[in-house]
């Protein structure tokens, strides 16, 4: 894990995987579980809000205090845990609806540096979905509408004029 891992996305992707281990027996565990997991998702989809941050503490002691098994007493744990040392990622994600590794699709864009453009055509023949265009040897540009965020023109970009914003 480094930079370019999102830990908000990290804890969702564990939520999600407990929702299906959860037997569903007790309800902290089923209902708390599902209720975490629609927060993350909201926050990783930039539909977070003030106030999430504080439930998820809230639901992720009652899960832990409530739930009947190991499973769901240790639940919660990567968020908690996420929350503890990665806060500052809930709250960039929330209240300035960016997310610091670039991860959150909902959360960035990208953007082409004209100064740093030199029209070479490589991200313009590789995009899936032909959002990029410009003439030869002049700088191209990036419609927001047609990109799906794929990221192939970043990959591609020899010149660094692929910005993530």
């Amino acid at each position: 894990m480094d930079q370019d891992t999102c830990m908000v996305d990290v804890a969702r992707y564990f939520m999600d995987f407990l929702k299906e281990e959860s037997c569903g027996q007790c309800n902290p565990c089923r209902e708390g579980i599902k209720q975490v997991l629609d927060i993350l998702t909201n926050i990783c989809a930039g539909e977070g809000k003030e106030g999430d941050i504080e439930l998820l503490e809230e639901l992720g002691s009652m899960i832990q205090k409530f739930s009947l098994c190991g499973l769901g007493t240790s639940a919660p744990n990567p968020v908690l845990t996420t929350l503890l040392y990665f806060r500052d990622e809930y709250e960039s994600h929330i209240r300035d609806k960016k997310c610091p590794a670039g991860v959150c699709k909902a959360l960035f864009h990208y953007d082409i540096d004209e100064a740093a453009c030199t029209g070479c055509r490589v991200c313009a023949r590789k995009c899936p979905q032909d959002a990029i265009t410009g003439e030869k040897k002049k700088p191209h540009t990036l419609n927001q509408d047609l990109c799906i965020k794929c990221g192939i023109c970043y990959d591609v970009c020899k010149f660094n004029a692929i910005a993530i914003r």
